[in-house]
């Protein structure tokens, strides 16, 4: 059984597209990327998917069940964590949590303080004295405390500091390894190259492209830098090569396309030096959004 399954999943605002035509299939026990920049639908999509807003066309189901009719059993299952935090101020975050654990089922004070201790949050300070990042630290809490089988995390480390996040993406990996799958959506892609097995790339509403994240890794696209003798005259570059930029006699370009003809072109050059690397994913994301 699939954990999300979407089946040309779309929401308009009136004329204006949030998202259309999404499909996708994420396995049990999957961790699966969601990359976007702001403004590309990630979060209208999270939205959609929990019942939030009313798609406009389309189905999904998750965990086996229907989005559209089976919301209360769904929410059972799952643990939401959205990009901002709105909580009951005059709370503490104790009472927050062991509020919202009771809607799952009998208190659990032990896991919370242990959640709690391990991102050093107060859990007795109110939540109007918190600062974002701490507030984050408290939805992240509420999120795990009830031992979810499917996380759905929105930006989830904005307002973490690098000690916190470091924390956080520790725990992902280890809930991962218990079974949890794990839908993570996010615009820095370090993130999703770190944890994801594969992502989704969705650029205005539409999803532009699955991959696997090593693939996307080994993508036959390679950033060449050249450093001639001389600066040639008239080179021409072989065919899949893009964004040539020179500086006196050196050249860097990017060259998508099988291996052998690059390395056939290089060796009729008169090099000092050459150097063939891997892309980044921030790369390879940039180039699927120009192209």
């Amino acid at each position: 059984m699939e954990a999300i399954k979407t089946n040309k999943l779309s929401k308009y605002y009136g004329k204006s597209v949030g998202i259309k035509d999404v499909s996708l299939t994420i396995n049990k026990g999957e961790v699966f990327g969601f990359i976007g920049p702001n403004g590309s639908g990630k979060s209208t999509a999270i939205r959609t998917l929990l019942g939030l807003l009313i798609p406009t066309s389309g189905s999904a189901t998750i965990l086996g069940h229907d989005i559209a009719k089976e919301g209360k059993e769904i929410r059972k299952k799952i643990g939401y964590l959205p990009s901002e935090v709105h909580y009951y101020d005059e709370m503490s975050s104790r009472e927050l949590l062991l509020y919202s654990s009771r809607f799952y089922g009998p208190e659990n004070p032990a896991e919370i303080e242990r959640l709690a201790e391990m991102f050093e949050l107060d859990l007795d300070k109110k939540i109007t004295d918190l600062s974002f990042g701490n507030k984050k630290k408290c939805a992240i809490v509420q999120c795990l405390i009830h031992e979810p089988e499917l996380l759905i995390l929105d930006e989830p480390t904005a307002g973490l500091d690098p000690l916190m996040q470091n924390r956080f993406f520790e725990l992902l990996e280890a809930e991962n390894k218990k079974g949890t799958t794990i839908f993570f959506s996010s615009h820095i892609l370090s993130e999703i190259q770190r944890l994801c097995d594969r992502a989704a790339i969705i650029r205005k509403g539409e999803i532009t492209a699955v991959e696997n994240i090593q693939d996307l890794l080994e993508k036959q696209m390679k950033k060449v830098r050249l450093v001639f003798k001389e600066k040639p005259i008239d080179l021409k570059l072989p065919p899949g090569s893009q964004h040539e930029k020179w500086h006196d006699n050196k050249l860097n370009f990017e060259y998508v396309g099988m291996v052998k003809p690059l390395l056939q072109f290089l060796n009729q050059l008169d090099l000092i030096d050459a150097v063939l690397e891997e892309p980044d994913l921030e790369s390879i994301f940039m180039n699927y959004y120009e192209r």
